[in-house]
């Protein structure tokens, strides 16, 4: 009976990492700042990287702040549109992605249990660039939006 048990999970941890895999948004996204319509006050996020973690997803954010300085975020989850905890945000403690279809994921932040941006990731058909547009409030409650678009080198 364990063995059984084994068996069929391994095939379940190895299936649902195969859908990861097989996800677009998988890999290394480098900013295109030319193609992007950023807000000037904010920041900036300069490589996003979708990497298979069991039969999660891991989402490392790294950037610069409104000042320049350095960032670095990471996120573990499913793209099932529930909220998996942010590290390293000190603008959001939840982010939850959703599969639109194939090349389209939906994306929500929250911070303190309020939503503070929601967007739409779009891979091209030829998974070569994405852009990722986003609406939502800064600290001081005032609205923003931005368009990001990568590469992918």
């Amino acid at each position: 009976m364990k063995t059984k048990t084994m068996v069929l999970t391994l095939a379940l941890s190895l299936a649902a990492t195969a859908v990861c895999l097989a996800s677009p948004q998988m890999g290394t996204w480098k900013l295109n700042e030319a193609k992007s319509k950023l807000n000037p006050a904010g920041g900036k996020i300069i490589t996003v990287v979708y990497a298979a973690a069991g039969d999660n997803v891991k989402v490392i954010v790294d950037g610069t702040d409104k000042d320049g300085k350095p960032t670095h975020n990471e996120w573990i989850g499913k793209f099932d549109g529930k909220d998996y905890p942010v590290t390293g945000d000190p603008t959001s403690d939840m982010r939850s992605y959703k599969t639109v279809d194939a090349n389209t994921l939906d994306l929500s932040v929250k911070k303190a249990g309020t939503v503070t941006a929601t967007g739409k990731i779009v891979v091209s058909a030829d998974g070569k660039s994405r852009t990722v547009t986003t609406s939502g409030t800064d600290a001081q409650g005032k609205k923003v939006e931005s368009m990001s678009w990568y590469d992918k080198p």
